[in-house]
């Protein structure tokens, strides 16, 4: 991937606005932090300015400005959607998206306190989302695989990670059993994809809105279920279940396995932070530890 030339600023996005979207050029810009194949910029209280960088093409954006329109009446939680679209230019060569703003802190910033809320929350949204989608929707891709054809991505992780008190033999049963699962044979139904604490907001302790929907695919939704794991405290595995009543035996055993997949990737961007490296996240090593110890307990 290759990041633009061209400096994203404050300064830019204002000449990108007054180029394209006068009305909007003069509200308050500031940079949001986080973000890596697209980076965001508050803009004035209830928008936000999505900025293609480290993503070579801006495919994932333009998923977002097809399909997010489509699915936020249907869902529960706010959904970032776009209202302007802004065009490759002279000025700046990649794509660009206003979308609205969703009020909240992100979780690996935050935490759950609520967390029988959190957990009936997610499942209504889960079940709101996870609906048959059209012929025309997104596919699977690296997202939405069978755990088997991701093994090469968590050897990789397995191996690169301190797991420090675990037990390795642990987290590989748990793998191995996902990779024998009998694969999703329902319809394609709409997921997420890439449900983590930096793509959902909390506030006042529970769940408060779901972002970056640029994993979108429809296929399986074991990949989404991972959440139960990744973002509630421990307990609410149980009762989300409970709350989403449709994953049977199969869908349970690869949601568990790709839940330790993501988790050991969380852990291995927690170390590349705190060792520097580029695009590491140091707060979601803790994170990630969390979450695998509550996988490994089981739902």
């Amino acid at each position: 991937m290759i990041e633009s030339e061209t400096e994203i600023s404050e300064d830019l996005l204002r000449d990108l606005l007054r180029e394209q979207h006068p009305d909007l050029a003069e509200l308050p810009i500031h940079e949001v932090e986080g973000g890596w194949g697209n980076q965001m910029w508050r803009l004035g209280d209830t928008l936000a300015v999505r900025v293609q960088r480290m993503d070579p093409l801006p495919d994932l954006q333009l998923k977002e400005r097809r399909w997010l329109p489509v699915l936020a009446p249907r869902l529960p939680l706010p959904i970032p959607t776009p209202v302007r679209n802004g065009t490759p230019s002279e000025r700046f060569p990649k794509t660009w998206t206003v979308m609205t703003w969703v009020e909240g802190t992100p979780l690996d910033h935050a935490s759950i306190t609520r967390g029988d809320h959190a957990a009936d929350t997610l499942a209504a949204f889960l079940k709101a989302l996870h609906t048959q989608a059209p012929a025309d929707a997104p596919p699977a891709a690296d997202f939405g695989a069978h755990p088997r054809e991701c093994t090469d991505a968590f050897e990789n992780h397995l191996q690169a990670v301190d797991l420090g008190d675990l037990a390795e033999d642990d987290v590989r049963a748990v793998w191995d059993d996902a990779t024998a699962a009998p694969a999703w044979q329902g319809p394609r139904v709409w997921v997420h994809g890439d449900l983590h604490p930096a793509n959902v907001v909390v506030a006042h302790g529970t769940l408060a809105g779901v972002v970056d929907f640029g994993a979108l695919f429809a296929g399986d939704p074991a990949w989404d279920l991972t959440a139960a794991w990744l973002l509630l405290p421990a307990g609410g595995a149980s009762r989300f279940f409970a709350g989403y009543a449709r994953a049977d035996a199969a869908a349970l055993r690869r949601a568990r396995g790709l839940a330790v997949m993501k988790s050991l990737f969380l852990m291995l961007m927690g170390q590349n932070g705190d060792r520097g490296l580029p695009g590491g996240k140091p707060n979601w090593g803790p994170v990630g530890r969390s979450a695998l110890e509550r996988v490994l307990k089981g739902p």
